[in-house]
């Protein structure tokens, strides 16, 4: 049997969603608690790899098991044996073909941005002290739209095979003391949100054109870009998948 785990988590203390060699990662913490639950070895597949210190407020993964168990008795034995900073909301059983990556159809992420000193978000917020133009940045940010190749805001030296993405959304807001920058696509490069907010506070911060913004996305070239900002103020907000992929074989 095939199950999806539906969980959100607070990222300060991991070094990403992926397991590493040398550090403690999502994954890790609840590949090991599932296995000590199950009493057998679970691996769980994410529907994606946040970075170090980015957050999830909804994440799903897959595992597959033959063990029977109670779906809401698992999660409640699963969420007292986790860290407080991992939590799991529901486990669904699924058909035996859907996979909490490749089945994802959008994903969306937040950056929230303060422009004070703010002792409440020290952790969840990057900290900008200078005036933003967030007219510009928002028309930069449509010009996202009319583009599919992010080569330039990947990560350097990674193994993916294509940097096609199609962005639906992007857009700033500001919501009470924070202002929130929501980007929906149907995939991500590594590094690729915390590098586009970097560039567009360049063109917030009148460092950049909106003409300038276009040529470095044109150029595929990293170098050219901005700055990325710190994992710290990222989450993924939500997951999407077609209706189909929680529908079991019986």
């Amino acid at each position: 049997m095939r199950y999806f785990i539906e969980l959100s988590y607070n990222g300060k203390n991991y070094h990403g969603w992926q397991n590493q060699p040398n550090a403690i990662s999502v994954q890790e913490v609840i590949e090991k608690a599932l296995s000590t639950l199950l009493r057998s070895s679970i691996a769980i597949v994410g529907a994606g790899r946040t970075d170090a210190g980015v957050h999830a407020k909804q994440m799903y993964a897959h595992f597959d098991t033959d063990i029977p168990f109670d779906p809401s008795e698992l999660t409640f034995k699963l969420n007292s044996f986790l860290p407080k900073d991992v939590a799991i909301h529901k486990i669904h059983s699924v058909h035996e073909e859907a996979h909490a990556r490749f089945d994802a159809t959008g994903r969306t992420y937040e950056y929230w941005i303060v422009s004070q000193k703010n002792p409440f978000h020290i952790q969840s917020a990057h900290t900008v002290f200078k005036e933003l133009d967030i007219d510009v940045m928002n028309e930069a940010a449509k010009e996202l739209f009319n583009y599919n190749d992010f080569k330039c805001f990947s990560k350097t030296h990674t193994d993916v095979k294509t940097y096609i993405c199609k962005i639906e959304k992007a857009v700033w807001e500001q919501k009470n003391e924070l202002l929130v920058f929501t980007i929906c696509a149907d995939r991500f490069l590594r590094n690729m949100v915390r590098a586009i907010v970097g560039t567009l506070l360049e063109v917030g911060l009148g460092k950049l054109s909106i003409a300038e913004f276009k040529q470095i996305i044109e150029s595929r070239d990293r170098s050219k870009a901005g700055t990325s900002v710190p994992g710290k103020a990222l989450y993924l907000t939500a997951v999407t998948y077609p209706t189909e992929t929680f529908t079991t074989n019986g």
